[in-house]
């Protein structure tokens, strides 16, 4: 495992290796339930909530993908050593993938999410841990916000297999966010002056930036459904992140779909 300094950087291949080992170090409950065969994070036999009853109104619904990127979704970004299994596991790249086609062939609103931090972030004076270690790693770093210098294939890129949706002149790019949430960008702006209310929720990560948009989005009013393996998370010594946001997307989120069924429902 690396040792992050307060007072030094830490390079892209120094982060792809100590995530390699901190990967290996997952919660005791994802492990038990992978040695029993059975996934941890299936829905319960008898639920308790009540079944969801949304349904879309295709006009009036957008699909938002929340850090699309390269450090967050291949194995050359920097987080793949914590990230990749649960990137495997829910087939969350081709799953995004289908919802970009679907929603372009549905005629859907489409925004983007980003994630950025520019030379200036890194002079934050307080920062949570997982703050601390992004910028550590140089995540989602760019060289400022009107330099595309390096940017191409970069870590804070799209990923390649996006770009012909993301970059077609029409998807709402939105300016970034610089913790999890949408409050620091132009989203909600956005979607309120594309008469949107209701979201279909997709991206990176689950227990981060997914579900700070979903309850941000939901305080103002918008109906969301989140999309369940169109999303990932980290696995660490300190929680499966996936299984914790799973659990509070069951219990907060208008709805809860898979991929087939939001394809489905964009198709209708």
């Amino acid at each position: 495992m690396c040792e992050y300094h307060d007072d030094k950087t830490i390079s892209r291949r120094q982060a792809l290796a100590g995530g390699v080992a901190l990967a290996a170090a997952t919660t005791g409950a994802s492990v038990a339930s992978a040695q029993s065969g059975e996934s941890p994070y299936v829905d319960p036999a008898s639920p308790a909530l009540p079944p969801s009853d949304m349904v879309l109104d295709l006009p009036r619904t957008a699909l938002v993908v929340t850090d699309p990127q390269i450090d967050f979704l291949s194995p050359d970004g920097v987080t793949w050593g914590v990230v990749g299994k649960s990137v495997e596991e829910h087939n969350t790249v081709p799953n995004i993938g289908r919802l970009f086609a679907a929603a372009k062939q549905a005629d859907l609103t489409v925004v983007i999410s980003p994630h950025y931090y520019y030379p200036t972030d890194g002079g934050w004076k307080f920062e949570g841990g997982l703050e601390k270690l992004m910028h550590k790693i140089s995540m989602f770093s760019r060289a400022g916000p009107y330099d595309m210098d390096n940017f191409e294939n970069s870590g804070a890129d799209f990923m390649p297999e996006y770009k012909e949706y993301i970059l077609d002149g029409k998807t709402i790019i939105c300016s970034p966010h610089k913790v999890y949430g949408p409050e620091a960008n132009d989203l909600v702006l956005q979607l309120r002056k594309n008469h949107i209310d209701q979201v279909i929720l997709a991206g990176m990560s689950a227990n981060l930036c997914v579900e700070s948009h979903l309850r941000e989005l939901l305080e103002q009013g918008f109906e969301v459904a989140v999309v369940r393996d169109a999303t990932a998370a980290a696995m660490l010594p300190e929680g499966d992140g996936y299984l914790a946001a799973i659990t509070n997307f069951r219990y907060i989120a208008n709805a809860l779909w898979t991929t087939e069924e939001a394809v489905k429902r964009m198709s209708a």
